[in-house]
């Protein structure tokens, strides 16, 4: 439905108009406005559940993942006929959130973000929301927000603590600023190590949300400028003031070195996958698969099951390879990126 279209008087907004924050001009401004959302695990389904239900009009959601049965615990879009059939996560998604507000235009990508697509993907909205789960994405959304000038929403969760930090290019400090180099790996904890309670992530998602709203109706004097940390558990939430953090000497703020989208550093063509016992491997020139093809190669060496976007084969019983239309491989049943790229030499090709 194209956004000329979109009633923003819908009843089901009622609620929504009679807060005097919103109001039918907000409503109106919401309805016009185009964001995207990167990642849809914990954190992405919620936001995207909550901006279609708000009556966002254009809303394109990124995943490079399909639904497993672990995901049905805190990722409120997927059933068990989604983790049963190995669904894409966006293309889930998209048929959920369609079934909640048909008034919305909801634009799936069943892709890993990357230097190749991600101007492509990210350049042409107003807002960019954070639903990943690594800092290799969340400083390229960094650099294209800064390139084009675009605002976007920092989340993150893990056990029973969360973060939100709202950044706007050339006004806040961005995320380089904050955090110059990602974390080593090993240091960080993730859902594998200290697992997640679904409310944690909830509670993240509903502060970007609401961070979104305030932006998307230009409504910055009520912006929350702070870096808005909690731990539900514990009882514990706390404001960190980082006003003063701006780095004159940021290569990405500072210097307009935007080293996430150059190509020839992308180091992450080989990443482990949080909570997933898998590595996902993204070839250098990625290249479209006919998994019909590939179906007819390895159905000869082990169990092969296929949908419209992806085939899963099982050489053994503890190992699972998963192919996607767009050449990426995930790799389940290892962690060690250096098995997972004899796997993928025996079985896919260097």
């Amino acid at each position: 439905m194209s956004l000329h279209k979109m009633n923003f008087t819908d009843p089901r907004y009622e609620r929504q108009i009679r807060f005097a924050g919103i109001g039918e001009i907000g409503q109106r401004k919401l309805s016009e406005s185009r964001v995207a959302i990167v990642g849809l695990g914990a954190l992405g389904t919620m936001l995207a559940d909550q901006l279609v239900r708000a009556g966002i009009g254009y809303i394109r959601i990124i995943d490079r993942d399909y639904v497993e049965i672990s995901n049905l615990q805190r990722q409120t879009l997927y059933n068990e006929q989604d983790a049963k059939e190995g669904t894409p996560k966006a293309i889930a998604a998209a048929k959920k959130l369609a079934s909640v507000n048909s008034l919305v235009q909801i634009d799936p990508h069943v892709v890993d973000l990357n230097p190749f697509n991600a101007e492509h993907l990210l350049s042409d909205v107003e807002l960019i929301l954070d639903g990943s789960d690594n800092f290799a994405v969340r400083y390229l959304i960094n650099d294209i927000a800064l390139k084009f000038n675009i605002p976007w929403i920092y989340g993150a969760a893990v056990a029973s603590r969360g973060v939100s930090y709202t950044i706007i290019p050339h006004l806040t400090p961005c995320l380089r600023c904050l955090f110059p180099e990602p974390p080593a790996a090993g240091i960080a904890e993730t859902c594998d190590t200290a697992g997640i309670i679904a409310t944690a992530s909830h509670t993240v998602a509903s502060h970007q949300v609401t961070e979104a709203f305030k932006l998307l109706i230009n409504k910055p004097e009520v912006l929350n400028r702070t870096m808005v940390h909690f731990d539900l558990w514990h009882n514990h939430t706390y404001a960190v003031d980082v006003a003063n953090a701006h780095q004159p000497n940021c290569p990405a703020c500072g210097q307009h070195q935007y080293d996430y989208l150059e190509a020839n550093n992308y180091a992450d063509t080989i990443i482990t996958l949080c909570g997933r016992n898998s590595v996902q491997i993204l070839p250098i020139s990625p290249a479209a698969l006919s998994l019909e093809e590939w179906e007819a190669k390895l159905s000869r060496i082990g169990s092969v099951t296929r949908n419209t976007y992806l085939l899963k084969f099982s050489p053994d019983p503890e190992i699972v390879i998963t192919l996607f239309q767009d050449g990426r491989v995930i790799i389940q049943g290892v962690t060690d990126h250096i098995a997972a790229k004899s796997l993928y030499a025996k079985y896919i090709g260097t």
